[in-house]
């Protein structure tokens, strides 16, 4: 692997722990940051994808878009669609008032980037 993707991919791995870490306070868990930070932890996965491929990173965070992108090189990460769907809407829908996040969402969000995840991992 290229450096730069190994620093995505690191930097990935951090908001993974992040979530994780939060999903396990026993103590008034944070669930809309576990949300944000599964989807940002998919958004830095993707983009090492793109990294290591040579392709251009855009400055964006939608993953539904980052995962278009990417399926024309690489067709299978079209399974992982739906996934960045749910971690599309979780991250950004809790980060205003109007919406909070409860166990389940967390518990659905953590599900999502796993998948994601797992699907980058295979590639590399």
């Amino acid at each position: 692997m290229k450096p730069e993707t190994l620093e995505w991919t690191a930097k990935a791995d951090a908001d993974l722990a992040t979530a994780r870490r939060e999903a396990a306070v026993d103590d008034s868990p944070n669930y809309d940051a576990v949300c944000f930070h599964a989807q940002q932890c998919a958004v830095k996965y993707l983009k090492a994808v793109m990294v290591e491929a040579g392709m251009r990173v855009p400055r964006i965070h939608d993953l539904e878009a980052l995962v278009n992108q990417l399926s024309g090189p690489y067709p299978d990460l079209e399974r992982i669609l739906r996934y960045a769907r749910i971690l599309s809407a979780m991250a950004v829908e809790v980060r205003y008032p109007g919406m909070t996040a409860d166990e389940d969402d967390a518990a659905e969000s953590l599900k999502a980037v796993a998948a994601i995840r797992e699907a980058v991992l295979a590639i590399f």
